[in-house]
């Protein structure tokens, strides 16, 4: 009766851990930010993995007082998903500001989970929050991984500005990127480093579409999405995205075709009049304001992607310069056109 028993208790528990199993996120945040809310994110659109979002927000937790938090539940999709991790210290009142991501000293972290894996965020050996990951998922940390090449790429682009270095290192960074993704044998981290190479406001978009053109990548990964993750947003998006795509570069090359010139000529007036209206309305802007006269020309662009609410980290990325070295500029933008903070700067400009 014994061994009957044994068994029975073996079973009970195998049964017990598999609808029991739960996920657990936990970490620290650093001492600016331990008195505020930590929010947990479940990235289903790869368009929205920077910044903030109100309706990917699926928990909220309060720091204690060692800034130690934990997400735990048992309500996550069973096969790996994006989730981000993500604090500030914008206070409640400035919920529109804190969910567009624009707060100045936002934390995050992006990471590949599923829901009975326990992750660990601690802090690193520079006492720096969120840029760590401890996990019984070994895909959990292919994000950051993924950075560290990218910041990589951006040191190899900026240490000769010419546009022979950009097609050189265009060539071996796409190729270095997706053939790491590709080793990594996780859909999500490829979507990752496509979402970065095929943004429209990333300066490599133009070689993404060559890219496209000529190499069966893109084509391998749609199907590696659907074996992995079939009918989920993130295969139907990327195929939603890359047959679009694909359509824009044959209507480019069916050049002599009569609504090709048709579309192509309402094209450029749309392009041609929303020139003119932000030239208009920039000169509007910039109208009796002899302060911006004193600004660089790195300045001056900085400035501008500020008006059009991107964040430290999206302007780092589009001027391939560091977080550290744009808030440099930031902080001399600042000085120069004699306000205190981002809010006083839109502020300033919006009332011109």
């Amino acid at each position: 009766m014994k061994w009957i028993q044994s068994i029975f208790w073996i079973f009970l528990t195998l049964c017990c851990t598999n609808v029991w199993s739960q996920y657990q996120f936990s970490g620290y945040v650093d001492q600016q930010n331990k008195d505020t809310n930590v929010y947990l994110s479940l990235i289903e659109d790869y368009r929205k993995m920077s910044g903030t979002y109100q309706e990917q927000i699926i928990q909220k937790v309060y720091p204690d007082s060692t800034g130690y938090f934990v997400f735990t539940e048992n309500n996550l999709p069973a096969k790996n998903r994006i989730y981000r991790i993500h604090t500030d210290n914008c206070s409640e009142e400035e919920a529109t500001i804190h969910f567009n991501g624009i707060c100045l000293n936002s934390q995050e972290i992006l990471f590949i989970a599923k829901n009975d894996d326990k992750i660990s965020l601690p802090f690193t050996k520079e006492e720096e929050a969120f840029c760590e990951i401890i996990s019984t998922n070994e895909r959990s940390n292919t994000f950051l991984k993924v950075d560290s090449l990218i910041e990589n790429m951006r040191y190899a682009f900026s240490s000769y500005r010419s546009e022979a270095n950009r097609k050189v290192n265009s060539i071996k960074w796409f190729k270095t990127l997706q053939d790491f993704g590709e080793q990594q044998e996780e859909p999500l981290t490829e979507l990752y480093i496509y979402s970065f190479l095929s943004n429209k406001s990333n300066n490599l978009y133009t070689y993404y579409l060559q890219d496209l053109k000529q190499n069966t990548y893109y084509d391998k990964l749609l199907e590696r999405l659907q074996e992995q993750y079939p009918n989920s947003p993130y295969t139907k998006q990327y195929e939603t995205e890359l047959a679009a795509d694909k359509f824009s570069i044959s209507i480019k090359k069916e050049n002599t075709s009569y609504w090709t010139w048709i579309i192509t000529f309402f094209l450029i007036i749309s392009i041609t009049l929303n020139i003119l209206l932000f030239r208009k309305l920039k000169t509007k802007n910039n109208a009796g304001n002899p302060l911006e006269e004193k600004l660089t020309q790195q300045e001056k662009k900085i400035l501008d992607l500020i008006l059009q609410n991107k964040t430290n980290k999206e302007i780092a990325s589009l001027l391939f310069l560091s977080v550290s070295t744009i808030k440099t500029h930031i902080n001399n933008l600042y000085k120069k056109v004699e306000v205190d903070n981002r809010e006083e700067l839109k502020a300033l400009y919006k009332n011109k």
